[in-house]
């Protein structure tokens, strides 16, 4: 079973509709006790990093996800959901994240107006580890992107895929049983799949 966390401020059912296409039991859940019992969870993302702070400190949301993870089990973040494992983001000062990774989440530069920022569509990854959610893929899969904020990651050895837009951003980190991307698999076809499949599998399931 995998948890999809609801804070109140995330766009879940596409991630759901994903989830159930490959076969794989999922439970949309804000409840602590559901989260725990999960094989594996998802944090999906959508809107602004303080908003969705607050949402997952006044829901419990925050201190559930870093129980979970204690716990070993595998964790993924998605777009905003990669944001908020760091320690902040430009985009909120004075907004604690989750902290439970070290980056920089800063704007995408637009180069004088050069770049139309959000950066949105589809991208081409260069990817690093090829295991993990990456297992099976080969180089340079196309992803669908939709974000104005980027990560920098202090340690580049969590680096998993990267991309370029104007300049070069970490786009998919993995350390430990935590996994992120700065894209949506679940908007990315069946390179997409592929990647939540990978995901599921590491769970056991």
């Amino acid at each position: 079973m995998i948890a999809v966390i609801d804070y109140g401020a995330g766009n879940l059912q596409s991630v759901v509709k994903a989830l159930n296409f490959i076969g794989c039991d999922n439970i949309i859940t804000n409840k602590k006790e559901e989260l725990l019992r999960a094989d594996g969870a998802i944090l999906p993302g959508v809107g602004s990093f303080a908003d969705a702070m607050d949402c997952m400190e006044r829901s419990g949301a925050a201190e559930a996800v870093k129980e979970f993870i204690r716990e070993g089990k595998p964790f993924l973040g998605i777009c905003l959901g990669l944001q908020l494992l760091f320690e902040g983001s430009d985009e909120s000062p004075g907004v604690k994240g989750l902290g439970l990774l070290k980056g920089s989440i800063t704007k995408i530069p637009d180069k004088g107006g050069e770049l139309k920022i959000p950066h949105m569509g589809w991208n081409s990854l260069d990817i690093r580890k090829h295991d993990g959610i990456f297992k099976g893929i080969d180089d340079e899969p196309y992803v669908y992107f939709v974000h104005s904020y980027f990560l920098k990651a202090e340690d580049e050895s969590i680096v998993s895929a990267r991309t370029h837009y104007g300049t070069e951003l970490d786009v998919a980190v993995q350390y430990n049983n935590i996994f992120a991307t700065q894209f949506h698999p679940e908007k990315s076809g069946n390179i997409g799949l592929k990647i939540l499949n990978n995901f599921v599998e590491l769970t056991g399931r």
